[in-house]
Formats: structure tokens, C-alpha cells, sequence
């Protein structure tokens, strides 16, 4: 295994090396002048020059990507043009209210996607399978902003329950956790259902049913266990949705995240964030891609890892 893991985390660095690429000629094809922002729409031609030439975008694209690369290997991820504050605080400040907020949305996701897919496989066109799959259709067919703007109607202005947004306590993961996994809880339940289905044909499970086992045994003991690769692999992706692509729902919520900085960092051509924030989106995936092959041996020992 030590060897597949070094094997995967070398092929990483060509992959990171072309992610760094598409970012870097994707954030300065944004629409807008940086240079123009820093300096206040009040400067003169004059002043924007100056400030364009302080940030090095008056050098040609390449130059400026090979300067950007250089920091990088340094370690060093450039300075906000916003709040003149190291790139590498502000996403620190505002990863992990993003990465608890994801945390907790796949908590309750997985619980309840696993439950009513296990549901609708067993009792497959019964009522418990239509209502299960309705709910799971609706959760995927329901717009998260509109969601969100529904359960802080619902629960903070109506009820008072609820804080309509930021993030001062407990209480206030509640409404943005089951407002982003909403979502993941219906993909996940479909593909529990189809997976399982097909698992409970396989003729090992006759055999444990002709052998007395228990249902319960038999269905999360060995059916579930076995249809768990492909739902593993789909809440894999989904995780790294969710942690890399909750701008909507930290926008509707006010949540102090990645996301939240991302829109803002593009309304002001932040670049320098920009670049760092969808660098680390990017390394996310492979990473979680990394631990999703690893779990495919733990639930299937036959898996070899080459």
C-alpha cells in the first residue's frame, strides 16, 4: 500500500502542475482591471499605472505566471490586494468554519442517504420506496439558495428558533448543514438503492439466506458492506463538492468561509486569493480521490493496489 500511496502522490505533481496553469490564465481572463480597484475609482491613469506596475501585472502573462510559480515553491502564496494581509491567513482564517460546516453536512447526509437507500432496496416498490425515492428526487430537484431562504423564513423570522446566518454558536451550523447536505442525502440514497439491488441478487446472499443468516446480517453485514464501493466513491465527490463549491449557501447564511471569501475575492479581482483558493480546491479533490481508492481496500480485501 506504501508503495501505491507514494505511486499516486507523485503522479499528483504534473496534475497540480497543469491545475496552476488553467487557474492562472482563468483568473486573468476575469473581466475587470485590478490595478484599477487597488488604486480607487478616483485615480488617475497615472496612479493605476503605478499600482499595475507595484503588482507586476504590467509584465507579459508568462513572466508573471513563472513569478508566480516561484513564490509557490517558496511557499509563499502572495498578498490579498483587498486586505494587504498574507494569502495563507486569510484562507486559514476561513477554511475551517467551511470544513466543520461540510463536516456536519455529510454527517447527517450519509446517515440518512444510507438509511432510506437500505430502506428502498429491501422494500423495493412498496410505499416505503416510493415515499423514499420521492423525498430523494425532491431533495435533488429543490435550488439550495431557495432552500436556505425557506428554512430561514421557516425557522428564524416565523419561529425565531434559529439564527438566520453567521456563525455564533451550535445552533447556527443547523439550517446551512441541512441546507448543503440536502443534496448529497438524495444522491446518496439513490445510488444505495440501485447498488444495493443489484448486490442482493449475487448469489452469495442466497447463499447466506439458505445458510439461516439473519436479514439484518445479511443485508448490512454483507449487502450493504459490498454495494458500499460505488456510494463511497459518490460521497467522495461529493464531499470535495461541498467543501470546495459552498459559495451559494455561505452567501445566503453570511457563513465567514472559503466561499464566502472566493465571491468576494472575484467581485474585486483579488487575484493573489483567487489563485490560492482554487489551488487548494483543486488538491482537495485528488486528495479525496487518494482516500477514496484507500477505502476501496478496506471494504474489499480482493482489491489489490498497484
Amino acid at each position: 500500500m506504501l508503495g501505491f500511496i507514494t505511486k499516486r502522490l507523485i503522479e499528483i505533481i504534473p496534475i497540480l502542475f497543469l491545475v496552476t496553469i488553467l487557474i492562472f490564465l482563468f483568473v486573468h481572463m476575469i473581466p475587470g482591471d485590478p490595478a484599477r480597484l487597488v488604486a480607487g475609482q478616483d485615480a488617475t491613469i497615472e496612479d493605476v499605472e503605478m499600482v499595475r506596475k507595484e503588482l507586476g501585472l504590467d509584465k507579459p502573462i508568462h513572466e508573471q505566471y513563472i513569478s508566480y510559480m516561484a513564490n509557490l515553491f517558496k511557499g509563499d502564496l502572495g498578498t490579498s490586494l483587498k486586505t494587504k494581509r498574507p494569502v495563507l491567513e486569510e484562507i486559514g482564517e476561513r477554511f475551517m468554519p467551511t470544513f466543520w460546516l461540510t463536516v456536519w453536512s455529510m454527517v447527517w447526509a450519509v446517515c440518512i442517504g444510507l438509511i432510506i437507500g437500505v430502506i428502498s432496496a429491501t422494500k423495493r416498490n412498496k410505499w416505503q420506496d416510493y415515499l423514499g425515492m420521492f423525498g430523494a428526487v425532491s431533495g435533488l430537484s429543490l435550488p439550495s439558495f431557495w432552500l436556505g431562504l425557506l428554512l430561514i423564513q421557516i425557522f428564524a423570522v416565523t419561529l425565531g428558533w434559529l439564527p438566520s446566518g453567521g456563525m455564533e454558536s451550535w445552533k447556527s451550523y443547523i439550517l446551512p448543514a441541512f441546507t448543503l447536505g440536502t443534496g448529497v442525502a438524495a444522491v446518496i440514497a439513490r445510488f444505495t438503492r440501485s447498488s444495493l439491488m443489484d448486490v442482493l441478487k449475487e448469489d452469495y446472499i442466497r447463499t447466506g439466506r439458505s445458510k439461516g443468516l439473519n436479514e439484518r446480517n445479511v443485508i448490512w453485514g454483507h449487502g450493504l458492506r459490498n454495494a458500499m464501493i460505488p456510494v463511497i466513491t459518490m460521497t467522495g465527490l461529493q464531499f470535495g463538492f461541498l467543501l470546495g463549491g459552498s459559495v451559494v449557501i455561505e452567501t445566503v447564511f453570511s457563513w465567514p468561509g472559503l466561499g464566502k471569501l472566493l465571491i468576494d475575492s472575484v467581485a474585486y479581482r483579488d487575484y493573489p486569493v483567487i489563485q490560492a483558493e482554487m489551488l487548494l480546491f483543486a488538491l482537495q479533490f485528488i486528495l479525496i480521490n487518494l482516500i477514496v481508492d484507500l477505502l476501496y481496500g478496506v471494504l474489499n480485501p480482493q482489491i489489490r493496489y498497484e
